[in-house]
């Protein structure tokens, strides 16, 4: 079982927001949202521990809920080493793996290949070389040493065989200070196994941060009616079922959640403005075809898709033995390398018109590189 132990507990003094910097919307999705996501959409987390302060609980439980993501809360103490004893105390996994919500652009392969390398090594750690010169500065004015060559600079996500973290903390010394919880497990542990990080993988410490330049994230979500006599296609790739989609093009609901969020990274309108569910031309349209039409609309205003992720919400038919599929075909859809892809699917046990049986429902999250 691998838990996720999301940390959010800092109080984003140097952002200067005057509260949670996660809490802050970037490009109309917040750090926390985007981080969530990933994370559901890597396929390979069995549980989410966040950790937050009291005041803000609240927040990111609304965000939890709206990602249908079943999160248990563990509260932020005053060090990064205490908050994450406290969201460890919590974690029923054998494998934790430990991010922090302000590097909200993590993959769904660096997240998979930091568990593959804890389950195997017992820790993965994502590092980057270092592309500048790191110096010693005596009393921060003198450089006595600078060096490069062996150097790497260390980020989230951190994997960690949970009992041998438990024993780093448990010998810990109570004055020590450990700046991530890869120092810790190399002290009383073992070395740390290395996992090739991303330069994508930024994190947000400053207000300045929050413009990230030329990346821009979108959201978009769509819901259709599930009714007989119809095909159900999703992303592209027709479902063995006994309904369909309703809709006025062949209601393939995934691809117009991603075109949605295409459409809103680049601050174009949504789908129904651009394809209307009045126009003739579009009656029983294939969507990989609004989608080719969707991507000519925002490279014209100067965008290019990085990623996309996806949360199919369904109760029937179990879509599992497609997803593989549906990818693959996503991938060549947009573009994109199938790790630049993440999807997930979830029931919603019952509740609601998903619940229901009576629709399917998908939101998802792009991620936009602006060209000019």
């Amino acid at each position: 079982m691998i838990t996720a132990i999301i940390v959010c507990g800092g109080k984003g003094l140097r952002a200067g927001f005057g509260f949670n910097k996660l809490l802050k919307p970037l490009d109309g999705v917040t750090p926390f949202e985007k981080c969530l996501s990933a994370f559901i959409s890597s396929g390979v987390v069995d549980e989410f521990v966040v950790v937050c302060s009291k005041e803000d609980e609240s927040k990111f439980r609304e965000i939890c809920l709206k990602l249908n993501a079943d999160c248990v809360f563990a509260e932020g103490k005053g060090s990064r080493s205490d908050s994450v004893l406290s969201g460890l105390k919590k974690a029923t996994g054998n494998v934790v793996v430990i991010h922090d919500g302000a590097r909200p652009f993590v993959s769904e392969d660096l997240i998979k290949r930091c568990v593959l390398s804890a389950e195997k090594f017992g820790s993965g750690i994502a590092a980057i070389p270092a592309t500048d010169t790191i110096c010693d500065a005596e009393d921060g004015q003198n450089i006595t040493a600078s060096y490069r060559e062996g150097k790497y600079f260390v980020q989230t996500p951190q994997a960690f065989d949970a009992t041998l973290l438990k024993k780093a903390f448990d010998n810990a010394k109570k004055d020590e200070v450990f700046t991530d919880e890869s120092g810790l497990f190399a002290k009383y542990v073992a070395p740390c196994k290395l996992v090739k990080g991303e330069t994508t993988n930024k994190k947000l410490t400053y207000a300045e941060d929050f413009s990230v330049g030329n990346l821009f994230a979108g959201t978009g979500f769509d819901l259709h009616k599930l009714e007989k006599g119809r095909k159900l296609i999703l992303g592209g790739i027709e479902i063995p079922h006994d309904k369909g989609l309703l809709g006025h093009s062949d209601a393939d609901v995934l691809l117009h959640a991603i075109m949605d969020a295409l459409l809103s990274s680049a601050s174009l309108r949504d789908i129904g403005y651009y394809f209307p569910d009045t126009d003739e031309k579009y009656s029983g349209i294939s969507s990989a075809l609004l989608l080719k039409e969707t991507l000519e609309l925002i490279k014209k205003s100067g965008y290019k898709p990085k990623n996309v992720t996806a949360v199919i919400m369904a109760q029937k038919p179990k879509l599992s033995p497609y997803m593989e599929k549906i990818k693959q075909n996503l991938s060549s859809l947009l573009d994109l390398p199938i790790s630049s892809v993440g999807l997930s699917c979830t029931t919603l046990e019952g509740i609601g018109t998903v619940g229901r049986e009576e629709g399917i429902a998908v939101q998802s999250y792009v991620l936009t590189e602006k060209l000019n």
